[in-house]
């Protein structure tokens, strides 16, 4: 079971790129491990690190001003394979949403089945959002998981965006697939009494 997730606060951290693709979210050397742990360690590993393991100042996570649990990214964020560990990388480094004006469904996907919350908002919504950090990297946005609203609090702006019923559940009790099945064993289990028998 994961930290149940409602309403929070948080600074961000920008990249206004477009078309982040998952191998540079996490790249292909890094996926021989088949458990989540470290994977955090190697988020946008080639833009944060140069080829002999010094950090690259330029990149935006090395850069101390910023910090924060949401990444606002450029349109269509998580394109290319279906790797989940994309969306591992994202969650172990300790975002818990992501903020674009599109991801790709696959990637979308990945996230919510791992606790991660993939927020989509218009261009301007964005644009707006890009603007207010680059001008105040202390730039706050409020995430509310119940209304399904973002807000801009340095601006007031505030969007709807859409998310799955079930999704929704999971992610306000902090459930992934199998605890929402245990959650429900008992329904099920009457259910199945109240069901024929086919032998």
């Amino acid at each position: 079971m994961k930290d149940k997730f409602q309403t929070f606060t948080s600074t961000c951290i920008p990249i206004p790129r477009e078309n982040i693709d998952t191998d540079q979210i996490i790249p292909a050397r890094f996926l021989k491990a088949t458990s989540r742990k470290g994977f955090g360690d190697n988020l946008f590993r080639d833009w944060r690190y140069d080829n002999e393991g010094n950090k690259i100042d330029s990149f935006i996570l090395n850069n101390p001003k910023y910090s924060g649990t949401i990444l606002v990214a450029g349109k269509n964020f998580g394109s290319g394979s279906s790797r989940e560990h994309a969306a591992w990388a994202v969650a172990g480094y300790g975002f818990k949403v992501v903020i674009s004006s599109f991801f790709a469904d696959i990637f979308k996907n990945n996230a919510l089945n791992n606790c991660l919350l993939p927020v989509v908002v218009s261009d301007k919504f964005l644009s707006d959002l890009f603007s207010s950090i680059s001008a105040n990297p202390g730039t706050t946005v409020t995430v509310n998981l119940i209304e399904q609203t973002v807000t801009n609090n340095v601006l007031g702006q505030t969007e709807h965006f859409d998310i799955s019923p079930y999704k929704k559940d999971c992610l306000l009790n902090g459930f992934d697939d199998i605890d929402f099945l245990l959650n429900n064993l008992n329904d099920i289990e009457n259910w199945e009494k109240t069901r024929p028998s086919i032998y």
